[in-house]
């Protein structure tokens, strides 16, 4: 492998470090929101949320990756770049599971710490805000960064639909010019290890923190 070659392949795992962080940033963001109104005390909310989370959860990521590009187009308005489109289709896609994943953690929360807080006279907004989101922390940080790695993979998809450059369409590229398919996706898996592997440390130790804290 040359160089110029690895330097490529570098290339490609930062655009997927871009895109996964992007897409953790506002999926994470609206995921919260799809969260919280999944436990709403109105019913409206809860039953769009509920409508949301089913309909995205049973949409194939490619399909969205799909529209997201090339809707656009359809409507008569400018292409997008592929970066937008890709994080779009990823943020759409990773909000709902992220809503499913926090909703449960909330609703996880001791039903005694609901009635203590409400007894405290907090309004709503307090009792979430102060006592329950953080005991939900606690028990969401596993989780969450496993489908944070499952971002990080499902970034991949992006190449197969609107091309964008990331670990595996440069993988993939250069395997083409060269016919050398175990040595540059096996450099592949490596980077996809070097950065997931982070995650997870970081998940453990996070995790014992937060448990000591609550101790």
């Amino acid at each position: 492998m040359t160089t110029h070659q690895f330097e490529y392949l570098i290339q490609g795992a930062w655009g997927t470090l871009v895109l996964s962080s992007l897409t953790f940033l506002f999926a994470g963001m609206l995921g919260l929101l799809v969260a919280l109104s999944r436990v709403s005390t109105s019913g409206v909310i809860r039953g769009i949320a509920s409508a949301y989370i089913q309909l995205i959860q049973g949409t194939p990521l490619l399909v969205l990756m799909g529209v997201c590009f090339y809707g656009p187009n359809l409507v008569g308005m400018d292409s997008v770049p592929a970066l937008f489109a890709a994080t779009l289709a990823l943020t759409i896609q990773s909000s709902a599971y992220f809503g499913e994943i926090w909703r449960g953690c909330i609703q996880s929360v001791a039903r005694s710490q609901w009635e203590a807080a409400e007894c405290l006279g907090l309004s709503r907004i307090q009792r979430m805000s102060r006592v329950i989101l953080p005991q939900a922390l606690r028990i969401a940080t596993p989780p969450t960064v496993g489908f944070m790695v499952q971002i990080v993979k499902n970034t991949s998809i992006a190449s197969l639909v609107i091309g964008y450059a990331e670990l595996s369409y440069n993988s993939k590229i250069l395997n083409n010019s060269t016919f050398e398919p175990f040595l540059y996706f096996g450099c592949a898996a490596f980077l996809y290890f070097v950065i997931c592997y982070p995650l997870s440390r970081w998940s453990q130790k996070l995790e014992r923190r937060l448990n000591v804290a609550r101790g």
